[in-house]
C-alpha cells in the first residue's frame, strides 16, 4: 500500500524535522552539565513534565498498536487506559514520588541502592539498559517498516535517517531536549487524528451507526452483537469477548501487575516526573497527564474501530478496506490506511508528521533513559567513580552515540520477528514486572533486605525466561 505525498505534505514533514533539530540547538545553550544533560535541571513546570509523562509512553508501538487491537478487539482495548493505566499513574503520584524525589535518586536503579543494596542496583542498571536499547530499535525498525511500506523507501536509510535525527536532538539538548520534542508530539497526535476520527464517525453516522456495523463484525466473529462496542457487558465469560479475557484477568493482569509494574517502575516515564522543579510539581505531573490519558482512546481505538466497521460494510458504498497480509487483515496497517482513505495533500501530511513524531519519541525517550542509567549507574558507579563532572557529561554524550548503535543493531534483531510487539512484551516481562514486586515489598514492608531483592529480581527475571522457553 504506497501513500503518493504531495509538495505540501513533503514540505510539513521538512519543517517538523527541521523543528526537531532546531529545538536539541537552543536548549544546548542551557546544558553546562550533568544536572541539566540528565536531569533537566530539575527546573520544568509540571504541566511540560505532565505532557512529557504522557509523550514518552505514547509511542508509535502504541499508536498503531491500539488502533490495531481497536479494530480486533473493539470498545475493551480502552481498558489499557482506564484500567491499566490511570489508576497506577494517580498511585505512582501519591505513593512514588515521594520515594523518588525525596531520595534525590537521579534514577531508579540509584534508588534501589538507596533502598536495598548496590547489587540490587547493578542488576537492574544492567537489565533496564539493555530493555531501552531493544525498545528503541524496535521504534526504529518499526518506523523504517512503515516508511517503506506507505512511501517506497529504503529500509537502511530510514533506519540509519532516524537513528541520525534522534542522535543530533538528544546528544546536544539531553533530556530536556527530549521532553519539549515529546510536548510537540503530544500535540501533533490530537491535531493529526482528531479530524481522522470525526471524518470517521461522520461516515458512519455517528456512534450509533458505528455500533450497528460493529455488531455485524460481532456476529460474524460467533460473538454477541455489542462484543466490540461494549467495554465490561461481555467480559464475564472469556469465551464472550473478542479478546478472550474475563474482567478478573483484566482487573489483576492488566489492571494491577502490568499497569503499575509499568507506571511505577519504568525509569523512561518516571524520569520525566523527576525533571519536576519541585516535590509538589513532580507529585501533581502523574495528575495531570491522568486527565488527558483517559481522553486518548477516543483518539487512538476509534480509528480502528471505525476501520473494522467501513471494512465489513465495503461492499456497501464505504469504498474502504483494510489491507490484507497473507489472506488476513493486516491490522497494523490501520492507521496509515485510514490516513490514506480521509486526509487530502496537506492534512495527510499532518497525519503522517503526526505518526512519525510517535515514532521518534520512543526512541529518544529510550536513549535518553539509557544513557543516564549507563552513565550514572554503570559507569559512575563501578567503573570509574571519583571523575569531574565535565567527564561524566562526555561520557553520557557518548553513551548516546553508543546507544544509538546499539538501537539500530536491535532494529534488525527485532526484523527476524514476525510481531513486534510481542518481542516488546517479552522485554518488559523480563524486567518490569519482577522490579514492581521488588518496589511493592520494599516500600511497605520493612523486613525486605538487599539479598532478598537481589535474588528476588534475578529469580523473577529467570522464572519470565523460563516461561517463554516452555512455550
Amino acid at each position: 500500500m504506497l501513500i503518493h505525498l504531495g509538495v505540501i505534505d513533503y514540505c510539513l514533514l521538512i519543517v517538523y524535522f527541521a523543528f526537531v533539530l532546531g529545538i536539541g540547538f537552543v536548549v544546548k545553550k542551557g546544558v553546562s552539565g550533568t544536572k541539566d544533560f540528565f536531569e533537566s535541571g530539575r527546573a520544568l513546570p509540571a504541566w511540560i513534565c505532565a505532557l512529557g509523562f504522557i509523550g514518552a509512553n505514547l509511542g508509535a508501538q502504541e499508536v498503531m498498536g491500539m488502533a490495531a487491537s481497536g479494530a480486533k478487539y473493539g470498545i475493551m482495548t480502552s481498558h489499557f487506559y482506564w484500567l491499566g493505566a490511570i489508576p497506577a499513574m494517580v498511585f505512582v503520584a501519591v505513593f512514588m514520588m515521594p520515594f523518588y524525589y525525596g531520595s534525590k535518586a537521579r534514577s531508579v536503579p540509584e534508588y534501589l541502592k538507596l533502598r536495598f543494596d548496590e547489587k540490587t542496583r547493578g542488576l537492574n542498571a544492567v537489565t533496564f539498559a539493555g530493555m531501552t536499547v531493544m525498545s528503541s530499535g524496535i521504534s526504529m525498525y518499526a518506523l523504517a517498516t512503515l516508511l517503506r511500506a506507505i512511501l517506497g523507501w529504503n529500509l537502511h536509510l530510514c533506519i540509519a535517517a532516524s537513528g541520525a535525527i534522534v542522535f543530533v536532538y538528544t546528544f546536544t539538548g539531553g533530556l530536556r531536549s527530549a521532553i519539549y520534542n515529546e510536548v510537540l508530539q503530544f500535540f501533533l497526535i490530537v491535531f493529526g487524528f482528531l479530524p481522522l476520527v470525526l471524518l470517521g464517525l461522520k461516515q458512519v453516522g455517528g456512534w450509533s451507526g458505528l455500533t450497528s456495523r460493529l455488531a455485524v463484525v460481532a456476529t460474524r466473529n460467533g460473538m454477541p452483537e455489542g462484543a466490540w462496542s461494549h467495554s465490561w457487558k461481555f467480559a464475564g465469560s472469556a469465551q464472550s469477548n473478542p479478546m478472550g479475557v474475563e474482567w478478573f484477568g483484566l482487573a489483576m493482569g492488566l489492571g494491577f501487575v502490568l499497569s503499575f509494574g509499568y507506571w511505577c517502575t519504568d525509569f523512561l516515564v518516571v524520569q520525566r516526573a523527576m525533571a519536576a522543579k519541585d516535590m509538589s510539581a513532580a507529585r501533581r505531573t502523574p495528575i495531570i497527564a491522568a486527565f488527558p490519558k483517559m481522553l486518548f482512546p477516543f483518539l487512538v481505538i476509534l480509528p480502528g474501530m471505525l476501520a473494522i466497521a467501513l471494512t465489513t460494510d465495503a461492499g456497501g458504498g464505504a469504498h474502504f478496506s483494510l489491507p490484507s497480509n497473507g489472506g488476513s487483515l493486516n491490522y497494523d496497517m490501520v492507521v496509515p490506511a485510514m490516513l490514506a482513505h480521509y486526509f487530502p495533500s496537506g492534512l495527510l501530511g499532518l497525519g503522517l508528521t503526526a505518526l512519525i513524531a510517535s515514532f521518534m519519541s520512543g526512541m529518544a525517550g529510550n536513549v535518553t533513559a539509557f544513557n543516564t542509567v549507563w552513565t550514572y549507574d554503570i559507569y559512575q558507579a563501578y567503573i570509574r567513580p571519583k571523575a569531574s563532572d565535565a567527564h561524566y557529561l562526555a561520557v553520557g554524550r557518548a553513551a548516546t552515540i553508543a546507544g544509538i548503535a546499539a538501537s539500530i543493531a536491535c532494529a534488525y534483531t527485532a526484523a527476524k520477528f514476525n510481531n513486534i510487539m510481542d518481542v516488546l512484551q517479552l522485554v518488559f516481562a523480563f524486567v518490569n514486572a519482577p522490579l514492581f514486586a521488588t518496589f511493592l515489598l520494599g516500600m511497605f514492608w520493612r523486613r525486605t533486605t538487599g539479598h532478598g531483592a537481589f535474588f528476588g529480581l534475578l529469580a523473577g527475571t529467570a522464572a519470565a525466561a523460563a516461561h517463554h522457553g516452555c512455550r
